[in-house]
């Protein structure tokens, strides 16, 4: 694959971003990427952000995919993973939080044969952002996650999150809703595939601005990260 000239899929996975979803499209066409697939997959939103994607994104992007029961992040993701064609797969989150700017950063690894699996961290030489509680239980489920799979990952709930399309494609995802981060890093581990992380910026924004990950989803990720675990 040259580093240089690989199709990259950019799966969005979208509920209830009305606010934000034609802004983080736009973003995501002008990143420095030359080739882009980009599939939306709304997971049966109720704000009007269905209206937006049929009047405004409907001719800019690929494939707009709607789930007709709210099945959570990682139905959405398996949606899109299932209908990508480009060579390396990345998710982008509909939110403001990470800058496609930096998909070069987090697939160029991949492209050039140095891992078959890249992470973007949020916590790799930057200061940590956002609320407190989040950033202690990221880190937690980053080290226990790490105590099961034998990586020694900086930021395992992280979004940016590339993969060779063929390797996200042969991975049975079962969690509906955040467990699919710990549910997919301890399978990947599993199969022994070469994973690397690269530093990457973050700009978290509040819950008053939409923010959907609560105290349920933390109990859920470390229910993953036993049931998946290696062995």
């Amino acid at each position: 694959m040259n580093a240089n000239d690989y199709v990259l899929t950019v799966v969005i996975p979208c509920y209830n971003e009305r606010d934000n979803i034609e802004t983080i499209i736009r973003r995501v066409l002008a990143s420095p990427v030359k080739k882009t697939e980009i599939i939306v997959v709304d997971d049966r939103s109720t704000d009007g952000t269905r209206e937006v994607l049929e009047e405004k994104i409907r001719p800019l992007v690929q494939q707009i995919i709607y789930h007709e029961e709210n099945g959570g992040k990682g139905a959405a993701l398996r949606t899109g993973f299932a209908h990508a064609t480009g060579d390396i797969v990345i998710i982008q989150d509909a939110d403001q939080e990470y800058d496609p700017d930096e998909y070069p950063f987090v697939c160029e690894p991949i492209a050039r044969g140095e891992c078959d699996v890249c992470y973007g961290s949020r916590f790799m030489h930057s200061r940590a952002k956002g609320y407190l509680a989040n950033r202690v239980a990221n880190r937690t489920l980053t080290w226990l996650s790490n105590r099961f799979t034998g990586l020694g990952l900086t930021d395992m709930e992280t979004c940016y999150k590339a993969f060779r399309r063929e390797i996200i494609q042969s991975v049975d995802i079962c969690e509906k809703r955040f467990g699919f981060e710990p549910e997919i890093t301890a399978k990947i581990a599993r199969m022994g595939i070469r994973i690397k992380e690269v530093p990457i910026s973050y700009h978290p924004r509040t819950n008053e601005e939409g923010k959907k990950i609560g105290i349920r989803d933390g109990f859920r990720a470390i229910y993953c990260i036993l049931r998946y675990r290696k062995g």
